[in-house]
């Protein structure tokens, strides 16, 4: 005799089946990840990759060799990961791809896994600078529409936006403190802990108020009396200003570390990284 379950127990055991599945899904998550960036290292760095960032990315070249040989694993995942889309008729081809992943990457390089930004889901790509249309509160409160030509932008949803001018520009120069590609990869580390705020996600109590500590006596220092630590673009929020910072400490660490010593800790410990020492 076959029996069968009652009727009243069947959405019971179809919930009890998604829960199961669901919690199958987050137990082998990380093991098929593993297993995945296991196959994508396994692959040589291609040629014409090493071509790309010897001609467009010539702070790759100034880092030791073990931090060049991570950075070429941290493109590989990402390009695998994370989508490019063209706009305004930008052509997305390896140069673009490579050149800007390296960038991005350089803010990775002291993670111990292979995979960062976990909550970005595309970059997009211009041929040059690009209008969005805001909308600002003036004075009195009121909300007016505000036209901006922009290089960059990132987004809480997951999406950066570069112009590709912008991105060869600052990477041509490693050492003028102008990065777009780094400025804006640090708001999407900043956006992991939610809204851009210059608070990045810290692990302990004790460093998030270490870090609070520090970067609020910097900004109000460089409004009060300098030094001048950003421009004034960097200097109008606390998201912009670690931003600007960041751009600073991978493109001009011997500056930030004798103008702002205590900064600079914060971004080494943050980073896990110390450029210094390239």
């Amino acid at each position: 005799m076959i029996s069968e379950a009652p009727i009243s127990a069947l959405p019971l055991l179809a919930i009890l089946a998604l829960v199961l599945a669901g919690l199958a899904a987050l137990i082998l998550q990380p093991w098929w990840v593993a297993r995945r960036h296991a196959r994508l290292l396994s692959r040589p760095f291609p040629a014409a990759w090493r071509r790309i960032l010897r001609q467009r990315v010539p702070a790759a070249a100034a880092l030791p060799a073990d931090l060049q040989q991570r950075l070429k694993q941290r493109i590989q995942v990402f390009l695998a990961e994370k989508p490019f889309i063209g706009c305004a008729g930008q052509t997305i081809t390896d140069e673009v791809r490579v050149t800007i992943a390296a960038q991005a990457c350089l803010l990775l390089l002291g993670q111990p896994r292979p995979d960062g930004y976990p909550r970005l889901r595309e970059i997009l790509v211009y041929p040059d600078a690009f209008v969005v249309d805001e909308l600002r509160r003036a004075a009195g409160g009121v909300v007016q529409p505000q036209r901006q030509v922009l290089a960059g932008q990132s987004w809480t949803q997951g999406r950066v936006i570069l112009a590709w001018t912008e991105v060869v520009t600052g990477a041509a120069d490693p050492g003028d403190g102008r990065n777009v590609v780094i400025h804006e990869f640090a708001h999407q580390i900043d956006q992991d802990s939610g809204s851009a705020d210059g608070r990045p996600w810290r692990a302990s109590r004790a460093q998030r108020r270490r870090w609070a500590a520090v970067m609020d006596e910097a900004f109000s220092q460089h409004h009060r009396d300098g030094p001048a630590l950003v421009s004034a673009q960097g200097a109008a929020d606390p998201a912009e200003f670690f931003a600007e910072l960041s751009e600073r400490f991978f493109e001009q660490p011997r500056w930030l570390a004798a103008e702002a010593p205590a900064v600079y800790r914060e971004l080494v410990l943050l980073y896990q990284l110390n450029p210094l020492a390239w």
